[in-house]
């Protein structure tokens, strides 16, 4: 008897969603809006995505900047300026 009744059961399920789908009709631009709605949201995306990598190369190329800008304004010892050139080079070995 449990047989019947699931039997029964998934023949009606089944005539009933035949005849929701029977009832259920497309407009006849759908494919076109739905095209349209998918390719502006692949704009926008593509569109943030070009604003967000724009971003972050300006900050990363502000922050090294900045960076470059905190070094000190003393020459230091490499760059003193004092002595030849010939005495600042390394004495080469003798063959």
């Amino acid at each position: 008897m449990n047989e019947t009744t699931s039997g029964r059961t998934e023949r009606e399920l089944r005539e009933a969603l035949a005849a929701l789908a029977d009832g259920v009709q497309a407009p006849p631009d759908a494919y076109r809006t739905a095209r349209g709605e998918w390719l502006r949201r692949e704009r926008r995306r593509r569109l943030v995505l070009a604003v967000l990598v724009a971003v972050v190369f300006a900050l990363a190329t502000l922050i090294g900047l900045w960076v470059l800008n905190q070094a000190p304004a003393d020459p230091g010892v490499i760059f003193s300026g004092t002595g030849s050139a010939a005495s600042a080079s390394l004495p080469r070995p003798q063959p």
